[in-house]
């Protein structure tokens, strides 16, 4: 009787409780292991966002460890494709002089992951939007590329962020 309460309690040990880490699963296909990530296109008037966008949605899906990522569209098993729409500023706090103090800045972009060997969207969001929330040291202004004349890391911390936003949502199936 000793022996088999034993055995039972070292089953109901074994089978855990279900739960796993998230941002680590993936809902793609097995066979998908290598990926085409061309430059985005860039619908705006802010220079050089189509590039560090790019890089860093690589580099998050590098960061990944189970993907090979490279530039091209051809001899892939999918290709994430993307265009920056728009980048807008929008005053969100103001000073005692009425001057904008922070600003909500909103990229907006169409991206688009296709299996390339079944021919079909895996995952597509035709109007993505990442929001972001920065404070100014001076003036007022909602000229994007003023802005990021202004502050210089925040369309590094923009892009860094809008990467994760987006790999996690192909690779979690949202």
């Amino acid at each position: 009787m000793m022996k088999r309460l034993l055995v039972i309690a070292a089953l109901l040990l074994q089978t855990g409780c279900g739960y796993s880490l998230a941002g680590r699963g993936s809902f793609l296909p097995a066979y998908i292991h290598r990926i085409g990530i061309p430059q985005f296109t860039n619908q705006t008037p802010v220079f050089d966002v189509e590039r560090r966008v790019t890089a860093r949605v690589t580099s998050e899906f590098v960061g990944r460890g189970k993907y090979v990522v490279v530039p091209d569209t051809t001899g892939v098993d999918a290709v994430l494709s993307g265009a920056i729409a728009s980048i807008t500023l929008q005053p969100a706090a103001f000073n005692d002089q009425n001057q904008a103090t922070r600003y909500v800045l909103i990229l907006t972009a169409n991206v688009e992951f296709k299996d390339m060997k079944a021919n079909k969207v895996l995952w597509a969001n035709p109007s993505m939007q990442y929001r972001e929330e920065f404070d100014v040291a001076t003036g007022s202004t909602l000229d994007p590329t003023t802005f990021f004349g202004q502050d210089v890391n925040a369309l590094d911390r923009i892009a860094a962020e809008f990467a994760r936003a987006v790999v996690s949502a192909i690779l979690e199936a949202f």
